[in-house]
């Protein structure tokens, strides 16, 4: 890789303190000629997204994140201003809390436990794992993000004898997520059994109008914060979901929408040169031709990024993973994501990056600030910073050796406004790789479709019950409970149901094993 290559393809960005390298990708001097139609077509369905076009037609609605950090651009006045009242409500609320004016029955919040699962989750904790670290934490932060009971009860372990000091964020767009829903009555019944009102600890993060919204109200909780039908549940970080959370734990959530909105802006010029977000959905699709052939490896040198590759994986999988091209045919796309971070991968799965499958290209993700403070040297002149970049520059060289391509981003240090720049360019990236594939970014049908199959689940296992615990004693197999059943369904099922409610003693179902696991009987013992 040459010199003149690297001047050629580095994109410095000085007023960002943010650079893009793509040098180390292998296209050709025609390579951005060929994709000019298709790119500039991406530019014009992203004009058309911040312009208030319907982006998800699945549900009939705009996709404007975009709007979260620079409320001028949405389209109209209505919707400014609810953006504008919900951040002075965000801040005044944060601020009363810290204050402790606003507080739990015993006294000041010294914890708070956010419920939500997905985005409301992955975003929240990105922050909080990111920007939280060097700060001095008066509140101390606690995730519900999974249906695990082995895990809500290491959550409240945690919490116990704290509850009072408590504050519960409940987290559902839609106000009916099951997940999000059973974690919060888990919740409010440590309350109960704590001798605490539950709901005096309580805010929801909502859909106005919704289930969960309603409730909230209905029980008195301390307030409500709105999520509207236009912010996606992967791109909600700059929506109460993101902002509620950060600015009560103290981070400067002006800044984190002054780093989003400057990325915003240079991501929006109409020349993929120039443009950060342009150079990676193309690079995305020179790597993967355009099919998702390989897969992306996320490596950020530093720790408090290390849940970027997490929040990355759903924001780009959940959007590329598409069934169906915007014409209905079957097209199968997306781009798999993995990452931890480094110089921690160099002793894991670098050794396959650089002598195994050619399946994938890199980013590494850079910060240059090593620390905040100076640094022992650990040799003459040479620091453990100095090792780390040692340890990136030397594994991008290795891999580059065996022909195998990478991306590399370079930030000064990690603040609420990196943080933000980096989110705000994969989210644009996402969008723009989108239309040059030809697919809807902003929808999700399998995610919905699994779904309804667990809910089909849920409803077979109370039937199971049903029959079981109406004829004491009387043993079945699978096959036999599926025939009395009377479904269209594999035995297979019926036997992981049968072997979940005999592993959890409340349920009485017992079992009688036979020479082959499949031949064993299940019975009801009150």
């Amino acid at each position: 890789m040459s010199w003149d290559r690297f001047k050629k393809y580095y994109l410095p960005i000085e007023k960002l303190n943010f650079s893009l390298d793509i040098s180390y990708m292998d296209f050709s001097s025609s390579f951005f000629r060929k994709m000019e139609t298709k790119i500039n077509s991406a530019f014009d369905s992203m004009e058309d997204l911040e312009n208030g076009a319907i982006a998800n037609p699945d549900e009939n609605r705009m996709v404007g994140h975009y709007w979260l950090r620079m409320s001028q651009l949405a389209p109209n006045k209505k919707i400014k201003k609810e953006i504008d009242l919900n951040f002075e409500q965000i801040q005044l609320f944060s601020s009363l809390v810290r204050s402790g004016s606003i507080s739990g029955e015993t006294g000041k919040f010294r914890n708070l436990l956010i419920i939500g699962i997905g985005g409301s989750a992955i975003g929240p904790q990105l922050i909080c794992d990111a920007l939280l670290q060097l700060n001095k934490k008066d509140i101390q932060v606690h995730f519900l993000d999974n249906i695990d009971p082995d895990g809500i009860d290491i959550i409240l372990n945690r919490l116990k004898n704290q509850l009072g000091n408590t504050l519960v964020i409940v987290i559902s767009k839609s106000g009916n997520t099951a997940e999000t829903h059973n974690n919060m009555l888990e919740v409010k019944f440590a309350y109960r059994d704590a001798g605490l009102n539950f709901n005096n600890h309580a805010v929801a993060v909502t859909h106005p109008g919704s289930v969960l919204d309603h409730y909230a109200m209905a029980s008195n909780w301390i307030k409500t914060f709105p999520v509207w039908e236009w912010v996606g549940g992967r791109t909600s970080l700059f929506s109460s979901v993101g902002l509620l959370p950060a600015a009560l734990l103290g981070i400067d959530i002006v800044e984190m929408r002054k780093g989003a909105a400057s990325m915003d802006e240079v991501t929006r010029i109409r020349n993929s040169m120039k443009n950060p977000a342009a150079l990676l959905a193309l690079m995305w699709y020179l790597a993967t031709n355009g099919k998702g052939s390989k897969n992306m490896i996320i490596i950020p040198y530093k720790d408090r990024l290390l849940l970027f590759s997490n929040y990355l994986q759903q924001l780009i999988m959940e959007s590329l993973g598409k069934e169906n091209d915007l014409d209905n045919n079957k097209v199968n796309q997306g781009i798999s994501v993995f990452g931890n971070k480094g110089s921690t991968d160099q002793h894991t799965y670098i050794q396959q990056l650089r002598d195994g499958l050619d399946n994938f290209f890199v980013t590494f993700i850079e910060v240059l600030k090593d620390r905040k403070y100076s640094s022992l040297e650990i040799e003459s002149n040479i620091t453990s910073g100095d090792y780390l970049q040692g340890f990136l520059l030397g594994t991008r060289s290795a891999l580059y050796e065996k022909k195998r391509q990478s991306i590399t981003i370079t930030i000064d240090e990690v603040t609420p406004y990196t943080l933000s720049l980096l989110i705000a360019l994969y989210e644009r990236a996402v969008g723009l790789y989108a239309s040059l594939i030809g697919i809807n970014a902003y929808h999700q049908p399998g995610v919905e479709a699994g779904k309804k199959t667990a809910i089909l689940y849920l409803n077979i296992k109370k039937e199971i019950l049903k029959i079981m615990q109406s004829k004491p004693g009387k043993s079945y197999t699978p096959e036999a409970l599926a025939t009395e059943l009377n479904l269209e369904i594999n035995p297979e099922i019926i036997f992981k149901l049968l072997e979940h409610l005999c592993a959890n003693s409340q349920k009485s179902i017992n079992k009688i094993k036979a020479a082959n696991f499949y031949d064993a009987n299940y019975y009801f013992k009150p």
